[in-house]
Order: C-alpha cells, then structure tokens, then sequence
C-alpha cells in the first residue's frame, strides 16, 4: 500500500478531505503567488519567535509538502525588504517547474527591513502572471492565478489596497485574492474583505492550516443543484436564465438556462468554490441572492423561491374593416421607472406577484397603473379597439398636428404627413383637436383648428 504523504494526512485530519471530495478537472492548471511582507514590522514577537521567523518556519514546511502536487504552481514576491525606508517590491522566484528549492532558499534569506507597500505589490503581480504555453493540440492552456498575501497589517501602507485590489480583480487574470493576516487582532482595525478574502490567524497552528486549506480549495470545484420554487413549493416547471457574478468584481462568472429534465430534477453545475457569487435569476422583475458561496467537498443546495402569476392585454373584440397592429407593452414595477419586462399586445408572460405600471405604445400610448399580480393567479386585462381617422386635405394645407384633449389640456400625438392628401391614422379612443396651416403662411389668423371624436372599432372621416 502507498504511504500517505504529510498534506494528505493533515486534510484528513482537517476534515477537508472524503472518499467523495471532487477535485479539479485535469486540465486545469493552478498558479498561487504568495506576496509576502517583510516591513520592519515583522521583527515583532509573535507566539514563540518573530513574526518573520515564524513565517519563515511555517512556509518552509508547507513548500516542501506542496512540491511535487500535479497542476499546481506557486511564485513568490515580496516586499520591504530591499533596504531601509523603501517602498519597492520584487517578484523574487517567478512561476516555473520544479522552482520549491529556490522559493525556500529565498525565504530563508528575507530580512525585514523597509516599509509596507502591499497595495505598490499587488499592483505589480499582474505582471507576475504569464500566459500557459500551448498544449499538445495547440490549444491555449488556461489557469486560475490566485494570489496568497501574508501580512502582519496593512495600516501603513501606501495607495488605496481596496482600489488596487479591485483593479486587479476587474483585470480577469486573478481568481481570488486571499489575505492572512498574522500579529495581534488590533493591527486589522480596518476592514481587508474589500482586498480580497481576509483571514485573521491567531496562531501558529492554525497558520498552517490555513495555507492547506487554501492550496485544497485551488483545486477543488463545487457543484451546485439550484432549485426553483413556485408559490406551491414546487419545482417551476419553465425555463429561465440563470448567472453566477463574482461577488466581488461584479462580473459573470457562469450563466445558464434553469430548468428541469423530465423526472423533475435540475441540473448540477459546477462553480469555482474560491469565488463568492451574486445570483440573479431572472425572472420579471429579477430575482438576487447575495454572497453564496459554495463548499467544495458536496453537492450544495440552492433555493430560490419565487411567486409569480402571469400578465396579458388584449383587445375588446369588436370588429374592425381594418388591422390592429399587435401594439408593443412596457411594464414598470409600481412608484418606480424601472423596466421589468417587454411584451406584445395579445401575449401573456410571468411576471413575480406585485402591482405594476403598464405602458401600451399605441397612438397615443395608453397608460395603466397599479395592474396587481396574484400568485398562481391570470391577470387577463381588456383594452378598448382603436378607431380609425380618415382625414383628408385641400392641395393648400401644408402642415398639421393632431393632439389629444383631455380635462382641457392638450397633449400631441403626431404630426401630419405634408406630402399626403388623404393620410389614415389609427388612434385610440377619446377626444381630439386637429391643428392645420395651409402652405406660404406665418400667420396666426391662418391656422385652423378642428375638433373631433375617436370611438372604439370605429371609422372617423375628417373633411378639411
């Protein structure tokens, strides 16, 4: 039988590690860079030795137990060590096989001795990171680049590390930036989780540990069942778009179509459990969860719950000599202007439960406010049919405009076509005030105004 080596015994102690664990398809390479600080600071005493003496003890260990793992790459770049007052950094021992000897003959020389400049270090690990070459079919190698900062606190130091650190991420060459922080709790007054995932190690024990947990998680997956539930507690049974944004970074990491095959089961995806994810489903109007984040060593559940009934508008039925276009439909969530969804006159659609504003893009548009939504429930609203206006034009009328009249106040509806003699328009019911100016005048004593009235399904000719 195989001896175990010393990571794999200490995962099982963990618990980090069961006969189930998923681990990382092969073809996916990681790469971890430790940016470690060496500020004067780190000469402080810490547990049984300094803070860099037992940094330098802790690591050791670990790189030799992480030497020969498959797929996975560490680098090393440090700063505050290249003289006194200094803010510069150095990427000291770059990615590339077989480098653990020289990251740990490195370790063993560091002398803290300048200043802190973590956000001037993270800054330059972009660079830090070069492309994979081709696999054997000329295929570009991809990585999930993962940077590692051991720091003792980063009160001092210079540039704005949220900023910096968001750069970074936007940057799409980092997975995840994980922070230890070693020392006393008082030297983390400020908030890191805007860097990255800060974790707080308050001794020497759980230093190690935390490094294997975080090797572990870089080449882990985690799957994930999302289950969509109806008012009735029910899986939904239709299809709707589903993304995975990085908490983070704001930007989509996955997106699929939710749905369930015919045995009433959704599918199971698989996310980077490294990553912390904002979910949206969308539905009308969008449903978000924020910060889920998934374990890597079971299949994690999801539940999203939603209550939905559906919307439609349709015509009164009357009977027309003409065609009623199939008028487009925008519908807003009630007291906001916010756009939940899009639809054509006659079609029905899903909508969450609510009280909504309902805009028909007819001649002129019509509006309706406060339209409830039950769960489970059809909310099937009749509109009134436009009618029809047959105007027609002497050769000396140039230009027009017609305008609704409502409670005395005039509001335009559409212009006249100069051009045409008789024009048709199709205009919704109510009352109407048509304004004409025959051609070569300026003057107000030569504009004509004409009253006139639109029924529903009905045909009005207007003589000029």
């Amino acid at each position: 039988m195989k001896p175990l080596n010393f990571l794999t015994i200490l995962l099982l102690l963990l618990g980090g590690v069961t006969a189930h664990a998923q681990t990382a398809l092969p073809e996916q390479h990681t790469r971890v860079l430790i940016i470690l600080d060496c500020s004067h600071s780190m000469w402080d005493h810490w547990q049984s030795n300094a803070k860099i003496k037992v940094t330098q003890q802790v690591l050791l260990k670990f790189l030799d137990s992480v030497a020969n793992q498959p797929n996975i790459e560490v680098a090393l770049r440090v700063f505050g060590h290249l003289n006194k007052n200094s803010y510069g950094t150095r990427l000291e021992v770059p990615f590339e096989p077989g480098n653990n000897y020289k990251i740990q003959s490195k370790v063993k020389t560091l002398v803290p001795n300048g200043a802190c400049t973590a956000a001037t270090a993270l800054s330059s690990s972009l660079n830090d990171f070069p492309p994979l070459p081709s696999n054997t079919a000329g295929d570009q190698r991809q990585a999930r680049n993962i940077i590692l900062i051991i720091t003792d606190g980063m009160d001092d130091c210079d540039g704005n590390i949220c900023d910096v650190a968001r750069q970074v991420q936007m940057s799409g060459v980092i997975v995840q930036t994980f922070i230890l922080g070693i020392g006393d709790k008082q030297d983390f007054q400020h908030s890191l989780d805007c860097a990255g995932k800060f974790i707080y190690v308050p001794s020497e024990e759980l230093y190690t540990q935390t490094l294997y947990n975080i090797f572990r998680l870089s080449g882990e997956e985690a799957r994930v069942v999302v289950n969509v539930n109806d008012e009735t507690g029910h899986l939904l049974e239709s299809t709707v778009p589903l993304a995975f944004y990085d908490s983070q970074t704001g930007v989509v990491k996955y997106s699929t179509l939710w749905s369930i095959d015919s045995r009433y089961e959704p599918d199971t995806m698989v996310v980077d459990p490294l990553v912390s994810y904002d979910i949206t489903l969308f539905s009308r109007p969008e449903t978000r969860l924020r910060r889920q984040q998934f374990k890597p060593d079971c299949i994690n559940t999801l539940d999203i719950n939603i209550e939905q009934g559906s919307l439609e508008l349709h015509l009164d039925g009357k009977r027309t000599n003409y065609v009623v276009p199939q008028y487009q439909m925008l519908v807003y969530r009630h007291g906001s202007t916010q756009l939940v969804g899009t639809q054509l006159l006659g079609e029905s659609l899903n909508y969450l439960a609510g009280s909504y504003n309902i805009v028909l893009l007819s001649t002129p548009p019509l509006s309706l406010e406060g339209v409830s939504v039950s769960p489970s429930s059809a909310t099937d609203l009749s509109i009134p049919t436009p009618g029809m206006a047959n105007v027609s034009k002497p050769k000396e009328i140039s230009s027009g405009a017609v305008f609704s009249l409502r409670d005395g106040v005039m509001t335009h509806v559409c212009d006249l076509n100069p051009n045409k003699v008789n024009e048709r328009l199709l205009l919704m019911p109510g009352e109407y005030i048509l304004v004409i100016k025959p051609q070569k005048t300026i003057k107000y004593r030569n504009v004509r105004t004409k009253r006139f009235v639109i029924e529903s399904g009905q045909t009005t000719s207007i003589g000029l």
